[in-house]
């Protein structure tokens, strides 16, 4: 490996803090993380302004942007385009579909910040890809999700994603597939499977006490 190679820096993953960083965006100059100290972010991008599914995509976000901003929830997305394309792009937005957006948009001239945060990929050419990072209010990144330029994001999952990491932290649980709809359990979560012999013992004794729904030791669930 080349020394190039080893002094470029690693891509963020999930539980690293993020990457502290200054960009310019439609709201001016801002310092992530710690714009949003205390507080939670999604950063999304996407490949290009004035593109069809970018465009459904920002309506959908600025659509739920209320129900971000109620759990704690900050927005912002990020292309490779300029600041005055961003501009020009959201007033588009507003006088044909009669959506204002009111989140900032980074401005990544030169592709660094994609670069870094692995939004800018090999077989994907010079734009970013449709990347999401949920980031927690520590700083920490909780989840980073993928979509090719093709593939229009659902942003119902982003929401579902901040409730159930959000939800998991205060309960100290974890959530079942599809949760809080889950075909069979429906908005019950799971308890962490124990460590020890002891605590599996231990497990099925608590969950007969306290009602919970223990089908194994191992696999065991509560009412929300």
């Amino acid at each position: 490996m080349s020394e190039d190679a080893d002094d470029s820096p690693r891509l963020a993953l999930i539980g690293d803090e993020f990457p502290e960083m200054t960009v310019n965006t439609t709201h001016g100059e801002l310092t992530l993380p710690d714009e949003y100290e205390d507080e939670w972010f999604v950063l999304f991008s996407h490949p290009g302004d004035f593109t069809p599914v970018c465009t459904t995509e920002f309506v959908g976000f600025e659509q739920r942007r209320e129900q971000f901003e109620e759990m704690g929830v900050n927005l912002i997305g990020l292309s490779v385009d300029r600041v005055h394309s961003h501009l020009k792009w959201t007033e588009w937005i507003d006088d044909e579909l009669d959506v204002e957006i009111g989140f900032p948009i980074i401005a990544d001239e030169g592709g660094s910040v994609g670069e870094r945060l692995g939004m800018i990929q090999p077989n994907a050419g010079t734009s970013t890809v449709r990347a999401v990072f949920i980031v927690d209010d520590t700083g920490t990144i909780r989840t980073i999700l993928y979509y090719p330029a093709e593939v229009g994001r659902n942003l119902d999952e982003v929401l579902r994603a901040v409730e159930a990491l959000q939800f998991s932290d205060a309960e100290g649980v974890a959530t079942p597939a599809d949760w809080p709809n889950n075909d069979m359990f429906g908005d019950k979560v799971l308890l962490p499977p124990p460590g020890t012999e002891a605590d599996a013992d231990a497990r099925l004794e608590e969950a007969e006490e306290k009602g919970y729904d223990a089908r194994d030791w191992w696999f065991t669930l509560k009412d929300r």
